[in-house]
Order: C-alpha cells, then sequence, then structure tokens
C-alpha cells in the first residue's frame, strides 16, 4: 500500500510500534496546520516553527498514548494545545509575555498598502488579538483547524453543548470588536 493513502491513524500507529519513519509522513501532511495554529496565537514566526517542532517532538516520545479510537489530528491539536498552554504559563511566570500593543505593532508593520482585502485581514487579525486566549484558541481550532466540537469538548473536558455555546460567543464577540475597529478605520 502506498504511504499517501494510508490514515493518519495507520500512520501513527505505525509509529507506536517502532517505525518511526512515518512520523515524517505525518510532519508532512499536519507541519503547516500546526504552524498556522500556533501563528495565529502568537503572531511569531520562529516561536510557531519551534512549537511545531516541539508537536512532533512530543508525538514521538508520547506515541504510546495514542489509541488510535479518535482521529489522529484531535490527539494532535490536544497535545500542541497542551505545549501553547505551557508556553504562555512559562512566560507569564518569566515575566516575557508581550503585550497587546506590541503584537498590534508588529502586525501593523507587517502590512504595507492594503487593498480592501489585505485591511479586513488585518482588522480581523487585531480583533482576534483583543480577544482572550481561550476564545482564540476555540475559534482557531473549529474554525481555522476544522476540528469538530466533539473534538474540542475532549479536549477541553467539556461537553459539545458547552463548546458549541462557546464558540458561538467567541464569534459574536469577533463581529463587535471587527466592527468597533472597521468604524475606527473608517473615521481616521
Amino acid at each position: 500500500m502506498e504511504q499517501n493513502t494510508l490514515s493518519d491513524n495507520h500512520l501513527m500507529l505505525q509509529v507506536k510500534e517502532g517505525r518511526t519513519s512515518c512520523l515524517g509522513l505525518l510532519f508532512e501532511r499536519h507541519h503547516k496546520p500546526l504552524y498556522a495554529f500556533f501563528f495565529r496565537l502568537t503572531r511569531d514566526g520562529d516561536l510557531s516553527e519551534d512549537l511545531t517542532q516541539t508537536v512532533f517532538y512530543r508525538i514521538l516520545k508520547y506515541k504510546h498514548t495514542f489509541l488510535g479510537k479518535g482521529a489522529f489530528t484531535a490527539w494532535m491539536f490536544h497535545m500542541a494545545r497542551n505545549i501553547m498552554a505551557d508556553h504562555w504559563r512559562k512566560n507569564k511566570r518569566e515575566g516575557q509575555r508581550d503585550d497587546l500593543a506590541k503584537i498590534e505593532d508588529t502586525a501593523e508593520s507587517s502590512y504595507g498598502p492594503a487593498t480592501d482585502r489585505e485591511e479586513e485581514v488585518s482588522l480581523l487579525q487585531k480583533a482576534l488579538l483583543q480577544m482572550s486566549d481561550e476564545k482564540r484558541e476555540l475559534l482557531e481550532l473549529s474554525k481555522f483547524q476544522g476540528l469538530k466540537y466533539k473534538e474540542i469538548a475532549d479536549m477541553t473536558n467539556s461537553t459539545e453543548n458547552n463548546v458549541r455555546v462557546k464558540v458561538f460567543r467567541a464569534i459574536q464577540e469577533l463581529k463587535t470588536i471587527y466592527a468597533q475597529l472597521d468604524e475606527e478605520v473608517q473615521h481616521d
């Protein structure tokens, strides 16, 4: 059977059995979505690369915990979520976490003259940065990474209904913040 047609779960079970070469294919399939997950939460390319590598290191280290019953991506993003939480916890303790103004300055400087679409994306990114880490993470997992509410509920030790409500509220808050930012831009 050709490796490109093997499911993620099958490949991970192969890794679990000691065929670590299969991890390379999982990396090829999933490093970009993982990087995007971290980048949207941190706005730091180097940090996002480091965190992505950490996920694959931990996948190898904790391969014995993969049971193959749920989707590999849910297991992987659960691990990524824990790594992100560890990073924030460590940085809060060390006093190194960037404040919102610094992040916004970085986001603004990364955009030159914007078309309407680029301006919308920029406003959306700024609006996301004004939300809590938890809400941004929920939106990232559900809307950008396409995880099902059930998978997110399992990750967060919550119920599917609770996740659905939290995502709905996060979207409503995002719309409100976006509208405020858009109005500020219109008046400038």
